[in-house]
């Protein structure tokens, strides 16, 4: 990716209050041009409350925060010329085709229709919908309307997108194919700021924000993050039967945590070079077949976990005693 040092979205202390429900507290993000940044959180954590105050949809409590140079308090409407948005359940209209949406989205931002037509033609080509270009919106599979979406984001080429769980509810395939997509607006200098709840998704961002309960815990690039956010060492374990296994490890006093990855186990140790042959061990007592033992690096989701578990042992401890 082009490396860009303009920054293009930056909050100091943006904070977002209903009476005494903090939805978003102190909030302070600088984000660069050009960026993907991933932006992760349980839900209910202020993902969505975020994205609307910087949109300008929402006004903050209290605090800053700047778009494209542009104050989000005193100039939404600037803001908002800044600013794609591509929400959860984008509002298309099923009874146009893809063209009469995109034309209809076009003209909101683009007066002059000669520009309009070549922008929509530019958004049709870079989402490959060429040949649905007179199809109802309605007719369309699920992984064609996020194109489609993603293409009257972008029709009027914004320098900043925001996209609230792009991929929901759509096929792998489907969504590999709208993160080229995405990674070519990136490679174009266009910022992208995505809310997702895939973890391998969170992956191909450049950096990731984790909120929690309004509060921002965690910021860094993947790898910065497994490296700093996990302080125990990860095992995967394979064997059978490993709902037995599971049961044996939950209780057992040699490891800190285990969850399930598909067919495998993910355990959680303080020292792995010791905790491999008392596993072993243990595990053998109770007629336990174990195909594969080995120490692997953690992945997001599993900084994900550790940090979803700190912070809910964290919210459990500060409870007031009855």
């Amino acid at each position: 990716m082009t490396a860009y040092t303009k920054i293009a979205i930056e909050t100091t202390n943006l904070t977002k209050r209903y009476g005494k429900f903090t939805a978003v507290n102190n909030l302070n993000l600088s984000i660069r041009q050009g960026e993907i940044f991933g932006f992760l959180g349980p839900n209910g954590a202020g993902k969505s409350t975020t994205i609307r105050m910087l949109c300008g949809l929402l006004e903050p409590t209290s605090g800053e925060g700047s778009i494209g140079g542009y104050n989000i308090n005193r100039e939404p409407e600037k803001v908002k010329e800044q600013i794609g948005y591509m929400s959860q359940s984008f509002g298309l209209y099923q009874d146009l085709t893809v063209e009469e949406n995109l034309r209809f989205y076009g003209r909101l931002y683009i007066a002059d229709r000669k520009t309009c037509l070549s922008s929509i033609e530019e958004a049709i080509e870079l989402v490959q919908l060429q040949r649905y270009r007179k199809t109802l919106a309605a007719r369309l599979s699920g992984g064609w309307r996020q194109r489609l979406a993603l293409a009257c984001s972008v029709v009027h080429k914004p320098q900043i997108i925001f996209l609230d769980e792009p991929t929901a509810g759509i096929d792998p395939v489907s969504r590999r194919t709208l993160w080229d997509f995405l990674y070519e607006l990136s490679h174009a200098g266009t910022t992208l700021f995505i809310t997702t709840h895939y973890m391998e998704e969170a992956e191909r961002c450049n950096r990731i924000g984790f909120i929690w309960q309004g509060n921002l815990v965690a910021c860094s690039t993947p790898e910065g993050l497994k490296k700093d956010y996990i302080t125990r060492q990860l095992l995967n374990l394979k064997c059978t039967p490993i709902d037995k296994a599971y049961k044996l490890l939950k209780s057992s006093d040699a490891i800190c945590d285990v969850n399930f990855y598909g067919d495998e186990l993910h355990i959680s140790v303080n020292d792995a070079e010791q905790a491999m042959p008392e596993l072993a061990r243990i595990l053998a007592q109770e007629g336990i077949h174990v195909a594969l033992l080995e120490e692997i690096q953690p992945s997001i989701e599993d900084v994900f976990v550790s940090l979803a578990q700190e912070k809910n042992n964290d919210s459990q401890n500060q409870r007031p005693s009855v």
